[in-house]
């Protein structure tokens, strides 16, 4: 019992899917060193304006060197979320490349074993079998037809032309004439109002 606890089960993260998830990592820190750079690039300069509104001008050129420096790091920044970015892309489309070389490769192993089954000489000698035992059939249709003399045939065609010309029975016409059919009157209801017209009257 505990063995069937204590079993690790085989993971399905692949080296792939590990080197893809550090790559995405190392992206989405980059991406927040550049936000917290562009913020306090902003900071420094809204710094470097109060120090030249005050008169240090000095002091304020040395911060937007400092600024400058971290706008070229900023660059950098943005090329190596850009490498990062084409490289997790490469790895997922190569994952996707690999699958359908798995499924190529699964598909060819399949077509491999039907055709050990059915070999070229295998599909010829079914074909001429079938072929074969057409025609012996088509012989059996030939004897079959020519086994009749032409007494047989003419007989045959005798009695179609006998059934062909035959009446068909139908019940005779009666002679007398048909009587004719009496109308009978159905009283009329009268209305109420008609009742009363005709006691008045």
């Amino acid at each position: 019992m505990g063995n069937l606890f204590g079993r690790r089960k085989q993971s399905r993260v692949t080296e792939q899917d590990k080197a893809i998830l550090q790559l995405k990592q190392q992206r989405d820190k980059l991406k927040q060193y550049q936000k917290r750079v562009m913020q306090q690039l902003e900071r420094e300069r809204e710094v470097a304006r109060r120090l030249l509104r005050d008169g240090r001008k000095e002091q304020a050129k040395l911060l937007l060197k400092k600024k400058r420096y971290q706008e070229q790091l900023l660059d950098k920044t943005e090329n190596q979320i850009t490498s990062l970015e084409s490289m997790v892309q490469s790895l997922e489309f190569t994952q996707i490349e690999m699958k359908v070389m798995e499924g190529l490769k699964v598909g060819n192993e399949c077509l491999n074993k039907m055709h050990q089954v059915m070999s070229i000489e295998e599909v010829e000698r079914i074909l001429d079998e079938t072929q074969e035992a057409m025609e012996y059939q088509r012989q059996i249709d030939e004897l079959l037809a020519g086994s009749f003399t032409q007494e047989d045939e003419d007989a045959i065609l005798e009695e179609l032309n006998t059934i062909t010309q035959e009446q068909i029975e139908l019940p005779e016409v009666p002679s007398e004439p048909l009587p004719e059919k009496k109308t009978e009157k159905v009283p009329v209801k009268a209305t109420p109002r008609q009742a009363e017209l005709v006691a008045t009257s």
